[in-house]
């Protein structure tokens, strides 16, 4: 049986502030605004932290009944691939994240309008479908494709929407850039998992372009961050001050691009986890300013 300790490991925190930020930088638009609803905003970070477990659960159970995840795989505990916890249990563990999320979701609908009941329902279909059901779409290359859309745009729209009733034009535009660091998070993953789910079927956006285009792509995701972010200045002169997290963004770009894999995509992982939620902090810190 799985400790606390090895179920907290396969919940992969470092996967979370994928959920933290763009509900932070939502909330930093509402701010700004002068809409800011507090209670909204923490059923929000709910919905999104939930969704983030319910959803790494999910990829654990899959990939472990499917065989993509092994015992000598580097990275995070496998709770179902190493037999630390049977499948149920890691299939269970999943559907309660997606039910608290539900719930959050549900009074931030009965507040907010209805037809963000279908946004929910969409977000759960697709973090259930990303390795789950007989066709999933995180192995056909379509991951960073689903992160942008429900970790940035969505999250980060959605979080200014049920604070504020609508959402200023600045607010659509701060997603891109949250969408982007979601991607590289997901980005440098795939790339130290590259030659693994190459040999068991799992064909990543990674896998697709090879290792030397996804080396070029995380960059590109970093720096298309920083400079998405410099048009937000005409409604927000503040969120300028995301250049003082550049400096963190050197040690990962320079593992990734120096070519380092294994367990130093490990380091670039956490690293570019601290660039998000120092990027996000300093965003939030900024539209909240005005």
């Amino acid at each position: 049986m799985a400790t606390l300790t090895q179920w907290s490991a396969g919940a992969r925190p470092r996967t979370l502030p994928n959920s933290i930020v763009p509900v932070a930088v939502g909330t930093g638009v509402a701010v700004g605004a002068g809409t800011a609803v507090w209670w909204k905003a923490l059923l929000a970070m709910v919905v999104a932290l939930a969704l983030q477990v319910g959803v790494n659960y999910a990829n654990d159970y899959s990939d472990g009944i499917r065989g993509t995840d092994t015992e000598e795989r580097v990275g995070p505990t496998r709770l179902t691939a190493t037999r630390l916890a049977l499948p149920r249990q890691v299939l269970t563990a999943a559907w309660a994240g997606f039910a608290v999320a539900a719930v959050a979701g549900l009074a931030l609908v009965a507040t907010s309008s209805w037809w963000l009941l279908l946004v929910g329902a969409a977000a759960i279909v697709a973090a259930w479908y990303y390795t789950g059901g007989s066709r999933p779409y995180g192995y056909r290359g379509l991951g960073e494709l689903s992160v942008f859309a429900f970790f940035g745009v969505v999250a980060v729209v959605g979080t200014v929407f049920v604070q504020a009733g609508s959402v200023p034009w600045h607010g659509w535009v701060v997603s891109v850039p949250v969408g982007l660091l979601s991607c590289a998070v997901l980005v440098v993953n795939n790339l130290r998992d590259i030659h693994t789910d190459a040999a068991t079927g799992k064909i990543t956006l990674a896998v697709l372009i090879g290792e030397a285009g996804t080396r070029r792509l995380y960059l590109v995701c970093l720096v298309a961050a920083f400079a998405g972010t410099m048009t937000t200045a005409a409604a927000s002169p503040w969120a300028l001050i995301v250049v003082l997290a550049a400096p963190l963004a050197v040690r990962p770009a320079r593992r990734v691009i120096g070519g380092q894999a294994g367990n130093d995509l490990i380091l670039a992982l956490g690293e570019t986890g601290k660039l998000q939620l120092a990027f996000g902090a300093l965003l939030t810190a900024g539209l909240a300013l005005g």
